[in-house]
């Protein structure tokens, strides 16, 4: 391009002609009705139209843009509350917990969320910071462990809940804990739980699952002896499901120590389950199809053999030390297809116990022939009550 006062020489000809504005455009010198400005004009009456008809043969292709019908934007789960009025605290967190340089390890999400599909169920599970801890940054008692172990139609889906003391300051280290040694212990026995779970052997999974959960709080108690904490300072409740991923086998194993709740949701309504305190040796729950409800200490139990009528050798899952302070309980049952099984602590138990709106409100919800979302799921367990803040837990099995 020449300088300014010279006079412009044919090189430089092609700058003016392309800007002047007389000129055709560029890009299509020799195309009418295809330059920017009729291709926006285009997209401009094609926007907001469903039904136009298909552009003539060789036509500029319509723009890659949807009608505006289609965005429609989607309800977001928000927290709702039922009951006589407004819980006291705010719906969503307001203070982290307090953190150490040199221990951030020890920290814990406020949620957390999973969930999984496997044979005949599909699976949910959710814990949540309650409203008081939430607002005194304090951390959430309350640990969620959801592990699979093995593949296939052989693996063993395990679901933990365990709840810290209220008044430790490490109560959440003590639930974690506990959740992972009883995910460690079940993963290294998971062949002969898994083989017991489908063949129905409910008296040898009762007494190994028994002596796995008093190892369990023997290291709780081993791990307070460390830090020179009292046991009954770093200790948690456990609750936990064992579910197998064989479509054929729809047997739920419940199994923990201490508080919280288990429900069963058929035909619309809420069966409180929770197996009472067990006296010595009984094994509750109903039966498992082709196998009876007898101690597999009597003549009828599972320990027998055929033709010697010897008694077997107990298993060898784990040696149990001191038992722990709450009795152990143990519930196996043959889900029927529709029934939703809920395992929660006792932050939910309680309100779903104590307030009879709840119960209704998830009974409608948990109605529908598909389970919910995880985040439906979330949303669905954070429904609040008055006079009810502590943290919550919540695992539910959908039967197909």
């Amino acid at each position: 391009m020449s300088q300014q006062g010279e006079r412009p020489t044919r090189d430089d000809d092609w700058w003016n002609r392309l800007y002047d504005e007389p000129a055709p455009d560029a890009a299509a010198p020799d195309r009418s009705g295809d330059s920017l400005d009729d291709r926006f004009d285009s997209a401009s009456q094609t926007v907001g139209r469903r039904d136009d008809p298909a552009p003539p043969t060789g036509a500029p292709p319509a723009p890659l843009t949807a009608p505006p019908e289609t965005f429609v934007p989607l309800p977001r789960p928000r927290p709702g509350h039922v009951g006589d009025g407004p819980p006291t605290y705010e719906a969503e967190p307001t203070a982290l917990p307090t953190a150490r340089p040199d221990e951030l390890g020890d920290l814990v999400a406020d949620t957390v969320l999973d969930g999984a599909r496997y044979g005949a169920y599909v699976l949910r599970a959710a814990s949540s910071r309650g409203d008081s801890a939430r607002y005194r940054g304090e951390p959430r008692r309350d640990a969620l462990l959801t592990a699979r172990f093995g593949s296939g139609e052989n693996a063993l889906v395990l679901v933990a809940v365990a709840s810290g003391t209220r008044t430790s300051e490490q109560a959440h280290l003590a639930a974690a804990d506990a959740c992972h040694w009883i995910g460690g212990a079940i993963g290294r026995s998971r062949h002969r739980l898994a083989e017991d779970i489908r063949a129905g052997r409910r008296g040898d999974l009762k007494s190994g699952l028994h002596r796995l959960t008093d190892r369990s709080y023997g290291m709780l108690r081993a791990r307070a002896a460390e830090l020179g904490a009292q046991p009954e300072d770093y200790t948690a409740t456990l609750r936990c499901l064992l579910l197998s991923a064989d479509p054929a086998c729809r047997t739920r194993v419940f199994f923990g120590v201490g508080h919280g709740g288990l429900f069963r949701l058929r035909d619309g309504v809420w069966q409180d389950i929770e197996p009472a305190v067990p006296e010595p040796g009984a094994v509750l729950g109903e039966p498992v199809v082709g196998f009876g409800s007898a101690p597999s200490e009597t003549p009828q139990g599972d320990r027998l053999t055929m033709d010697l009528g010897t008694v077997e050798p107990a298993r060898p899952y784990i040696e149990p030390p001191a038992p722990p302070s709450q009795p152990f309980r143990f519930r196996a049952s043959v889900a029927r297809p529709g029934d939703t099984l809920l395992l929660c602590s006792a932050g939910l138990a309680e309100p779903l116990r104590g307030e009879q709106a709840l119960a209704e409100e998830l009974a409608g919800r948990w109605a529908a022939p598909e389970p919910p979302g995880l985040a439906g799921f979330l949303a669905d367990v954070q429904l609040r009550v008055k006079g009810y803040a502590d943290d919550r837990t919540a695992v539910a099995v959908w039967e197909a």
